[in-house]
Parts: C-alpha cells; structure tokens; sequence
C-alpha cells in the first residue's frame, strides 16, 4: 500500500511528553522525518544542538524571520522564541516522505493558516494531576517558569477541539505508534472525533 507524503503536527502543552514521543519516532521511525526546532532558550542537561534544537541568539533569530526561514514561530510562556525552519520541511515533503512537526498551540495555529492540508494532532495528558506531577519532576524549570507553564497548560488543553485528533499520552510506546500511524494515514476529508 502506498501512502502520500504529509505533514503532521503534533502539539499539546508544556511536560505532556511531546518532545518523549518524537524521540520514541526518531529512535523505533526512522521513516518520518522529525523538523528540528530552533530556539533562544538555553539548553536543558542533556540536549544536543541540531538534535533536540537549533539554539540560536536573539538576533540570529529575528534574522531568520525577517528573511521569511520560518514556517512557523512565537515567544513560548512569555520567555523564549522558538520556530520551524522552512526549507527542511518544504524539501522533505518534496521528496515524499512524512513529516513531524513537535511544536507548540501557536505554531500550530500558524502552520494551519499556511499549509491547510497538514494534520494536525493533540497530545492531551492522562489527567491534570498527572500533567503537574510531570512538569515538577523533570526539573528543569524554577517555580517561577513552572507556574507561567502551567498557566500556559491551563489555556492550551482547552484548544483540543481545534485539532484533527487527540491522542492520550498515558504511555509512550501506545502514544507514540498511533502518532506515527496518523503519518501514515490519508489526509481526512473532514475533522475526526
């Protein structure tokens, strides 16, 4: 059976697992193709530049779009830019392959103005306990940049309904094969349930 290329965007709020879930495809998928974000924030331990993101300063970034490079891109919980470089993703659907972009609720917004076609999938927590348990205990972010977060969370769970489907992400092996089952699937006519 043969599929046709296409863009998915997977997006949810902050510590829901998305960025788990894209290395779960990266490391089992190597057939779908993951953008590589590029950001101003600082990396956290263990992140690696041109892997997990592009990190660039301030000013390279704003170069980027002005010069139209970005397909996508926002200011994150009042605090870092991040945005997706548009020339990987143009050649990669070129070349027929399926795409993932992991981004946030207002990238996602963007690249449905841009690039209708795509679809678009939710990464919804098992609860809202759990979505709070996960963000503390990465500890990455001080209780300042926690609370902005989940301020941040509280907004984007109720965006949902904007998206093609949900996906619970209440364990990642399940989570991420029905992720990559969406890549692989025709593009709907109509919005699924």
């Amino acid at each position: 059976m043969t599929t046709r290329s296409r863009l998915t965007v997977l997006a949810g709020p902050t510590a829901v697992g998305k960025g788990t879930l894209a290395a779960y495809v990266r490391e089992h998928h190597p057939e779908v193709w993951l953008s590589v974000s590029v950001t101003t924030r600082h990396p956290r331990p263990g992140e690696v530049d041109g892997v997990h993101y592009h990190f660039v300063s301030d000013e390279r970034f704003d170069e980027m779009v002005a010069a139209g490079e970005l397909l996508e891109w926002a200011v994150v919980h009042g605090r870092a830019k991040y945005g997706t470089p548009r020339g990987p993703v143009e050649e990669v659907l070129a070349a027929g392959r399926p795409a993932l972009l992991e981004i946030d609720l207002q990238g996602a917004r963007q690249v449905r103005e841009t690039m209708p076609d795509a679809f678009f999938v939710f990464l919804a927590p098992p609860s809202w306990d759990e979505l709070v348990r996960r963000l503390v205990g990465r500890g990455t972010e001080d209780a300042e940049e926690r609370a902005a977060r989940l301020d941040t969370a509280r907004q984007e769970l109720a965006a949902a309904e904007e998206f093609d489907v949900t996906i619970v992400n209440d364990e990642v092996r399940r989570a991420a094969e029905d992720l990559v089952s969406w890549t692989r699937t025709p593009v709907p006519t109509s919005k699924r349930d």
